[in-house]
């Protein structure tokens, strides 16, 4: 029962930050309507049906619902050309731009999240390496190798880099092999012997490497969370073709709904808590890329060309922009429905799959 609390709290976290993204969707669609000055019936936190009406903004109601996964924008005449002022009697092109404001938001997100983390824990030194974890057992948990140690020299020779040492052990598998390491400030050698043949993932010492991290300044984590953000998108974008080509196995890249997105951040959660002493305080760095993460994802899926979602909404657009001839608004309406009824039925399946298959982090 002592975990009881805890998981709640856990539950708690995992709900507000979810809605917390859900929101930012929401309120990049919402900002965008209001520049192009298109009325907004109801922004809506969680789902119907609704638990109280919060206050009214700008001829917005703005209110709260009972289900609180999720939050919703209701522009006015949101599917009908015909209400004046609302988004269905608005320009393809202004239409365009509020569809793109939500997975934009979550994007711009995602990079703001990557730059705290940049901030709290510094960017990794390439050109330094450090024992992150020794296997038991190993050649060097035998030699006295221990994690935390950085690793200067191999045979003399500086090490430079992550591929240099390995390189370095390499060439002197089977023999003995001296170590010049720091640890706790004071420079030792000690000597080894990398196996020839090691058990898989192990490595000839049996040691995970690492970078040590060093302070950056704001100007610094800018790019490197821009750049982080930008190989997550190139990395959705190139998932299906590695599907296809199995470079990923079915475990990595299976899709995840609410239930396995909660067991991932509250493996995350955990990480974060025994990195510390003082949880409460501590710097969430792995909820936070977690959650960083989850915002990109979520802007470049609802980019899909799906029904339902803001990417098949945009693919409606495309024959008005390029041929000036608009999909009747009926026959929109009747696919969208249907996506959405699918998607529901997708993320039953889904969820189902997460409570039988339970996500394991590495």
């Amino acid at each position: 029962m002592a975990g009881a609390p805890n998981l709640f709290i856990s539950i708690l976290e995992f709900v507000l930050a979810l809605g917390f993204l859900a929101f930012i969707h929401e309120a990049g669609h919402f900002l965008v309507s209001r520049l192009f000055k298109i009325e907004v019936e109801e922004f809506g936190f969680g789902f119907p049906p609704r638990l109280a009406k919060l206050f009214t903004l700008g001829g917005t109601l703005f209110t709260l619902n009972w289900i609180p996964f999720g939050a919703f924008v209701r522009p006015k005449g949101e599917n009908d050309p015909n209400v004046p002022g609302g988004l269905g009697a608005a320009s393809p092109w202004k239409r365009l731009l509020v569809l793109l404001g939500g997975p934009a938001a979550n994007i711009l997100t995602g990079i703001i999240l990557f730059l705290f983390v940049f901030i709290q824990t510094g960017a990794p030194d390439s050109s330094k390496v450090l024992i992150a974890s020794v296997v038991a057992d190993s050649p060097a948990a035998q030699s006295g190798i221990q994690a935390g140690d950085l690793i200067l020299k191999v045979n003399g020779q500086p090490v430079t880099s992550m591929d240099n040492m390995s390189a370095l052990i390499k060439t002197s598998v089977g023999k003995d092999t001296v170590i010049t390491y720091q640890r706790n400030g004071q420079i030792g050698e000690l000597t080894v012997v990398p196996r020839p043949n090691p058990p898989s993932g192990q490595g000839p010492l049996g040691v995970q490497l690492t970078n040590p991290m060093v302070p950056i300044t704001l100007g610094q984590a800018i790019p490197m969370s821009l750049q982080v953000t930008g190989n997550y998108i190139n990395q959705l974008f190139l998932l299906p073709s590695r599907i296809i080509q199995g470079q990923l196995t079915p475990e990595q890249s299976r899709v995840v709904g609410p239930f396995g997105m909660f067991t991932m951040f509250n493996q995350e959660r955990n990480r974060d808590i025994q990195t510390t002493s003082t949880p409460a305080a501590g710097p969430a760095v792995n909820v936070l890329s977690f959650l960083a993460i989850i915002s990109v994802a979520l802007g470049i899926t609802n980019l899909l060309p799906i029904p339902a979602l803001d990417g098949g909404r945009i693919l409606f657009l495309i024959p008005e922009i390029l041929f000036h001839k608009r999909v009747p608004p009926k026959y929109e309406n009747a696919v969208h429905a249907i996506g959405f009824f699918a998607l529901v039925a997708l993320l039953v399946v889904i969820t189902a799959q997460d409570i039988i298959n339970p996500v394991v982090l590495p």
